[in-house]
């Protein structure tokens, strides 16, 4: 199943090489570049059915995602788990769910976003719900690139686990090399 994953992201042409600026902060000479596999229906639909069958038997009522890539992920998701696809965006520093977008106290929710660095958006999307009083039951995401292990409070599943290397910027040895530094997407 890895393999088929991996397959996916080389075929986009999704798996980058070079000198990256992640929305971490963090450096690292491999990006995945989500947007080229999303723009696929099809392989948007493979990948969200591998998250949607890891928890088809968990009673998930809606799934939420963060803004952009986890927009697409969870409404696929949620379209394969016969359920409600809910989002939060950034709100003055923190992660809301605004649109009309609510949750019901101890409605269960599953967490879906695109790439795993820090887990950062996750969190964030899993403090919103927290805040709805909504029961986070997992999270999904298309690829873990940590490289360590993340403790978001709920079982995770990836679609691929792919360790990449990432630095701090003031320990990057592709800075210490003048490679020039590039922001994805922005």
């Amino acid at each position: 199943m890895s393999q088929a994953v991996l397959d996916i992201f080389k075929k986009t042409s999704a798996l980058l090489e070079g000198h990256f600026l992640l929305t971490s902060g963090l450096h690292s000479p491999q990006y995945w570049e989500k947007f080229s596999v999303l723009q696929f229906p099809q392989y948007t639909e493979q990948l969200c059915h591998l998250i949607a069958k890891h928890y088809e038997k968990a009673s998930v009522q809606v799934v939420a995602g963060p803004t952009t890539g986890g927009v697409i992920i969870a409404f696929e998701t949620a379209k394969q788990l016969g359920v409600r696809s809910i989002f939060a965006e950034k709100e003055v520093g923190i992660r809301v769910f605004r649109r009309g977008f609510h949750i019901q106290p101890r409605e269960r929710v599953l967490v879906v976003d695109d790439i795993l660095t820090t887990g950062g958006s996750v969190l964030e999307v899993i403090a919103a719900v927290k805040s709805l009083k909504g029961n986070v039951i997992g999270a999904g995401v298309l690829v873990d690139r940590s490289d360590k292990i993340i403790d978001l409070g709920v079982p995770l599943f990836s679609c691929l686990k792919s360790v990449t290397e990432t630095y701090p910027p003031d320990e990057c040895p592709l800075c210490a090399k003048g490679v020039p530094l590039v922001r994805p997407g922005g």
